[in-house]
């Protein structure tokens, strides 16, 4: 039990350092917040941005990898 806390942390420590990494070097991802069913609304001094879509790709990205490693480290 302990080994599988261990790798996670690692596998989980070397996602946040990538994700910073890449976020750090590419501020500007396109189409991120973009794509068709994502919601923006602007006003006059208001501005609502509902990324929806986004969202769910991201959650079904992110969900496949974790099903990938999960597998990878049994």
């Amino acid at each position: 039990m302990l080994n599988l806390i261990g790798k996670f942390l690692i596998f989980f420590g070397s996602f946040m350092i990538l994700l910073g990494a890449f976020l750090a070097y590419f501020p500007k991802i396109p189409m991120l917040g973009k794509l068709p069913g994502d919601i923006y609304i602007k006003k006059e001094n208001f501005v609502f941005i509902f990324p929806i879509t986004t969202s769910i790709v991201l959650s079904l990205v992110l969900s496949l990898l974790f099903y990938l490693f999960q597998r990878l480290f049994r």
